[in-house]
């Protein structure tokens, strides 16, 4: 006989089989499906929390590079360089609004990708 399943843990009747077999099988089969799943949520924690300090590290160090270009234009404009400081200025601040504007885009995009799909599992219930 042939049986196929698809999941962490085979059909109450397959354990039943298990155990018969060997003493004890269901249960080593449940704890080990159980770490399994203890052990994939830890990874996706650890994933998710180092996804957020990497954007967070992202975001200081471009406000830092932001700030010395603004800072550099500033005394570019203070030393008699009025066109290069301004222009300066300008690139750091336009810089700024893109990556703003297309970080919302992306936002924006990846929700409307989420709420799509939820709308398609919805209708096939």
């Amino acid at each position: 006989m042939r049986a196929s399943f698809s999941g962490p843990l085979p059909p109450p009747d397959a354990l039943e089989r298990y155990n018969e077999v060997l003493p004890g099988a269901a249960e080593r089969i449940i704890a080990m499906a159980e770490s399994q799943h203890a052990h994939r949520q830890s990874s996706e924690k650890h994933v998710i929390h180092s996804n957020i300090s990497a954007q967070k590290l992202g975001t200081v160090l471009g406000f830092i590079v932001a700030m010395t270009v603004v800072v550099g234009g500033m005394f570019l404009v203070h030393e008699g360089k009025s066109g290069e400081g301004l222009a300066a200025i300008l690139t750091a601040l336009a810089s700024l609004v893109g990556v703003f504007l297309y970080s919302k885009h992306e936002q924006q995009k990846d929700l409307s990708k989420k709420t799509e799909a939820l709308e398609v599992a919805a209708s096939q219930r």
